[in-house]
């Protein structure tokens, strides 16, 4: 029985359109050599050029932040559940004329007023 590494969808396009593969490994540093192995070019979207997992990447060993616990160095055995999850930031909403806005909600600006101040 090996380690489930469960894949971001960004990366799946490196492991064959796999959501989730087995790798073998005591820790995650040696899983993620495994995973390396088996399917090139995986770790540098990963880790770093020193070998270290990026910022932005977040890897859980059966649920549990391994940032939490040992780092790439956390234990992992037989039967334990791996995923590997990027980090999702930036973005705003964005700003549209709320005329624009209330169309999308099939509303003029005059019904949202009267609305808004029928109870005074």
């Amino acid at each position: 029985m090996a380690v489930t590494v469960r894949i971001p969808t960004p990366l799946q396009r490196l492991t064959n359109g796999q959501g989730e593969v087995a790798c073998d490994g005591k820790t995650v540093a040696e899983l993620l050599g495994d995973l390396e192995r088996r399917y090139p070019g995986i770790k540098e979207r990963i880790c770093d050029q020193q070998g270290k997992l990026r910022r932005f990447v977040n890897v859980f060993v059966n649920e549990e932040d391994i940032r939490f616990l040992q780092g790439d160095q956390t234990a992992v055995k037989d039967g334990d559940d791996v995923s590997i999850i990027p980090a999702i930031a930036g973005g705003a909403w964005p700003v549209r004329p709320i005329s624009d806005t209330l169309r999308v909600f099939g509303c003029q600006k005059s019904d949202v007023s009267s609305q808004m101040y029928s109870d005074r």
